[in-house]
């Protein structure tokens, strides 16, 4: 599966994607591009899976990634659980029309 590059270099596309994944979390929604949503429902989607596991162990790979201890706390304790009979499709993409300035494609990504 190949990743979105979103005009940046490796290091700063990866801590904008964990930036933006910690900011649902903490916010359970936020307006971004279409093309920076989808690549963080992908990452979004994988710590929800592991915040349904509960594990210490799963709780150590959201902190490797999660830059907030607090937007962990929140995924293991009050997100993990509320999705615990489904099985994925976690986060909602809603579209928008676009940006004023440049006409990119906006939408607001949620949690379900």
């Amino acid at each position: 599966m190949t990743q979105r590059k979103l005009g940046r270099k490796a290091g700063p596309r990866r801590a904008l994607l964990r930036s933006m994944v910690t900011s649902l979390i903490l916010a359970e929604r936020i307006e971004t591009t279409e093309a920076k949503a989808k690549e963080v429902r992908r990452f979004a989607e994988k710590m929800i899976t592991l915040a349904k596991r509960g594990d210490l162990s799963a709780r150590r790979q959201a902190l490797k990634f999660i830059y907030d201890e607090g937007a962990v706390t929140k995924l293991f304790e009050k997100i993990g659980p509320r999705y615990e009979g489904r099985e994925g499709g976690y986060t909602r993409i809603i579209k928008k029309e676009p940006r004023r300035g440049d006409g990119s494609a906006m939408v607001i990504l949620e949690l379900v």
